[in-house]
């Protein structure tokens, strides 16, 4: 892949599926479905980090009842994509017994590490589980090993980034959701 500096150098070799009002407006949606199915349950929020962190700044603050906010950090072993199990790099602080969890995503795609996330929730107790992400690609005769409760925007089964997911390492601040068009060096 190709590093890109600047902003134009994102919109010469990508294109914008989705501008940042167009995202905002798609979360605003999700906003009012969150507010109508949690607002008596003080539930826990967990970002899912690091590609939930855009995601959370916008919906938190909007959220306008009682709710606990932690995060959770997991990656898949490297060495065997085949294992199911992940190497947690935090798991909540926040007591989740007998809670309501939502977590927060950036997108799912495979859904594999999100499953396993929700699994975890409910082993330290959590007594249900709902799953808010951003984007959801749509990938053909392919189900994610878990469904997303709430999806903000559905996108390719391409290379997406901006808004909390990666390009690199970074573009995570992209104004937008591209898809990646021009791979050449």
């Amino acid at each position: 892949m190709k590093f890109f500096s600047s902003l134009e150098q994102v919109n010469e070799n990508a294109k914008c599926l989705f501008n940042l009002q167009e995202v905002e407006q798609a979360l605003d949606v999700v906003v009012q479905q969150l507010t109508n199915d949690f607002a008596n349950e003080s539930p826990v929020v967990l970002g899912v980090m690091r590609g939930a962190l855009p995601m959370m700044g916008y919906v938190v603050p909007r959220l306008s009842f009682y709710l606990e906010v932690d995060y959770v950090h997991a990656t898949r072993y490297q060495e065997n994509l085949g294992t199911r199990e992940l190497m947690w790099l935090h798991e909540p602080h926040v007591g989740l017994k007998d809670r309501r969890v939502l977590l927060i995503d950036d997108i799912l795609d495979r859904g594999i590490t999100l499953k396993a996330i929700a699994d975890k929730c409910y082993e330290l107790g959590a007594k249900d589980v709902k799953i808010a992400v951003l984007c959801q690609k749509q990938i053909a005769n392919f189900s994610p090993a878990i469904s997303a409760d709430y999806v903000a925007l559905l996108v390719p089964d391409a290379y997406v980034f901006g808004y909390g997911m990666d390009y690199e390492g970074g573009w995570r601040n992209a104004p937008g959701i591209y898809e990646l068009t021009n791979t050449s060096e």
